[in-house]
């Protein structure tokens, strides 16, 4: 009987204890708080100035390729050009209309005995046409 009083006596109450810790403020030494703020400010002006740096080199590379393809670009309009012009030089060649009208039409030059001349009847004149720009100074 006496050990069961020893273990009746040997029982734990557990109580809850609210302790309120929001009015707790640590308290940050002036000097290590000056020494924080001169490092935060010295590595954002570190990073400001790799990420400059890193924006120079990415734009350089970019206007870069966009030279390339510029050059590229130049390249296809002169050979573009110079095929136009030789092309505009053989369209201007007289003898290209003869030989369309030879070829393509069946004309053929005319005959002396088809060709007659008129000479001008008496009292006639010969009215000339001459077109003027308008001064576009006004």
């Amino acid at each position: 009987m006496a050990r069961r009083n020893k273990a009746a006596a040997k029982l734990e109450f557990q109580t809850v204890k609210r302790i309120d810790n929001s009015r707790l403020v640590r308290r940050v030494e002036p000097v290590k708080m000056r020494n924080y703020c001169r490092t935060l400010a010295l590595g954002g002006i570190v990073a400001a100035f790799f990420m400059l740096y890193i924006y120079q080199h990415f734009r350089c590379i970019d206007l870069s390729f966009q030279l390339e393809e510029v050059k590229a670009k130049q390249v296809e309009a002169a050979t573009l050009n110079s095929s136009l012009k030789l092309e505009i030089a053989s369209l201007r060649n007289p003898m290209r209309i003869d030989v369309i009208a030879r070829r393509q039409l069946g004309l053929t030059e005319p005959l002396p005995t088809q060709v007659q001349e008129y000479d001008a009847p008496p009292g006639a004149e010969v009215a000339a046409a001459r077109y003027v720009r308008q001064n576009r100074a006004r």
